[in-house]
């Protein structure tokens, strides 16, 4: 397994992290997900620990805590041969501080989350968004706090747009507070919105992403093929609305060119994917997710291996958009390539 350090920080991840939004199965989304057994999720960890991976993702969201219990439980006894992530933010009540980023919601957040997977400390705190009611120095200053008390030991974002974050950054910077290392973002082959704004801001500050749903909302599974309808006990039939959208089009020309990439070199089309996901600029770290062992080991072999230049660029291709307003210059236009060459 090969690791790269988490943004402009000392952490050292691996290339492949494991997901545990399958964890516990409780709702109408993360149901539809899995419903993965405290004994079911020790041997998915085993798994993953056997082949290098030790970050492992959750959130207090995630079916009401159920994940984090979960994989608490999964990973007893062993706590140092691991990496914990979990993220707080989004509602988990109806009263009026069950949201948000507040020093209320981050303290009492951070706690159940301890409680709930089994330790003293956490590796990475992410927020789960940006909560624009309170004021950034109030949230940085508490995440400080906890960070000095040994509860948290680096924090990061997810789903924040780039201001957000560069103001976060600032912010940080100004007052001596830790910064921002990690981007827990979307990004896969039929969603590259990332690579405009985002992309581009943690190169320059240091941020590494750390990428969810990279088989685009589970539309990249070798499943789903133009003109058929979506198989049967796909979680699509449940799920679509609750995620990123698609341009179908678009993914059947993606889906064309996977299944002729994996015809051709015996890889599978989520490894293939998954793949494309690990040569891009900013990735530190890709969140696989499995509901049993089988899915778990052919994610697993999406690492070790790279695809070839005329792979890559046989998927950029099938999978490009056109910029958004103000982006879509520096991509198309001579004058402002020459001032702000693209990324990727």
């Amino acid at each position: 397994m090969e690791y790269r350090r988490l943004g402009s920080s000392g952490l050292k991840v691996p290339v492949l992290s494991f997901g545990a939004g399958t964890f516990g199965g409780k709702g109408p989304l993360f149901g539809a997900w899995g419903s993965t057994d405290a004994a079911e999720a020790r041997r998915l960890v085993d798994i993953c620990l056997e082949a290098g991976v030790n970050l492992f993702d959750t959130a207090d969201v995630y079916s009401d805590g159920a994940s984090e219990e979960v994989l608490g439980a999964a990973i007893k006894g062993r706590r140092d041969d691991v990496m914990l992530s979990t993220k707080l933010s989004l509602p988990v009540g109806e009263g009026p501080n069950a949201a948000g980023s507040s020093r209320s919601r981050l303290i009492s957040g951070v706690e159940k989350a301890l409680k709930r997977l089994g330790t003293d400390y956490i590796d990475l705190l992410q927020l789960h968004a940006f909560d624009a009611g309170t004021p950034v120095e109030e949230v940085l200053s508490t995440l400080d706090t906890l960070v000095r008390s040994g509860k948290l030991r680096y924090v990061g974002v997810s789903n924040f747009a780039g201001w957000q974050l560069m103001k976060s950054l600032a912010a940080a910077d100004r007052q001596g507070y830790p910064r921002y290392v990690a981007n827990q973002v979307y990004y896969s082959l039929v969603g590259r919105d990332y690579e405009w704004e985002l992309m581009p801001l943690g190169l320059d500050q240091g941020v590494g992403a750390l990428v969810w749903s990279p088989l685009g909302w589970g539309r990249l599974t070798g499943k789903i093929r133009r003109g058929e309808p979506w198989p049967e006990g796909s979680r699509l039939h449940d799920t679509a609305a609750f995620g990123p959208p698609v341009d179908e089009e678009k993914l059947y020309d993606v889906v064309e060119v996977l299944d002729a990439i994996a015809q051709e070199t015996g890889k599978t089309v989520p490894q293939i994917a998954i793949n494309w996901l690990l040569r891009r600029p900013t990735v530190s770290s890709v969140i696989i997710g499995a509901r049993n062992e089988e899915q778990l080991r052919q994610n697993l072999g999406a690492a070790g291996w790279s695809l070839t230049a005329e792979e890559v660029a046989r998927l950029d291709a099938a999978s490009a958009t056109t910029a958004p307003y103000p982006y879509f210059p520096y991509y198309r236009q001579e004058g402002f390539a020459r001032i702000n060459p693209p990324v990727v």
